[in-house]
């Protein structure tokens, strides 16, 4: 499974707007119960969840908030390039602005850990985060992540 299949357009979003982590993982959690057969608030609850074990924030204004659900179907990605950046407990203790969510079925284990891999390599790249805070629109932000996938076949 690739990056890119967890993703849809109507699934990446530029410019939104929250007041803080808790209505960012709200937001996400609606994001990725759309199509996914899993509810909203037990994607919301894996969410938050996941955060109590400690922030997913990486540092450099990305964070990667993603849990696993017994319920969920199918494994869905959801991307936000937030308006303002928003705390997030990151290690850098930098606001972000750029958040991947993930959700996966309970028995996606082994391929949990290597989307999560694959993410951190993507967000690790300081050109490709620019890019994303340059992107235009929500259709760019779509691009570039396609165009992500493209060059790094290998990543899961």
């Amino acid at each position: 499974m690739h990056l890119l299949d967890l993703l849809s357009p109507a699934r990446v979003r530029a410019n939104a707007a929250v007041t803080g982590k808790k209505r960012l993982l709200e937001q996400l959690s609606k994001l990725l119960s759309e199509g996914g057969g899993e509810g909203e608030r037990a994607i919301y609850d894996s969410l938050c969840g996941r955060e109590r074990l400690g922030s997913t924030g990486l540092g450099h204004g990305v964070a990667i908030p993603h849990g696993r659900s017994a319920r969920a179907a199918v494994a869905a990605g959801a991307f936000l390039r937030l308006s303002e950046p928003v705390d997030f407990g990151a290690p850098d203790g930098e606001p972000v602005d750029l958040v991947f969510a993930l959700v996966v079925p309970e028995h996606y284990a082994q391929q949990h850990l290597l989307l999560l891999a694959s993410l951190a390599e993507m967000f690790g790249d300081a050109a490709f985060r620019q890019q994303l805070r340059q992107a235009s629109d929500s259709a760019a932000l779509f691009a570039l992540l396609s165009d992500w996938q493209a060059a790094h076949p290998a990543a899961a």
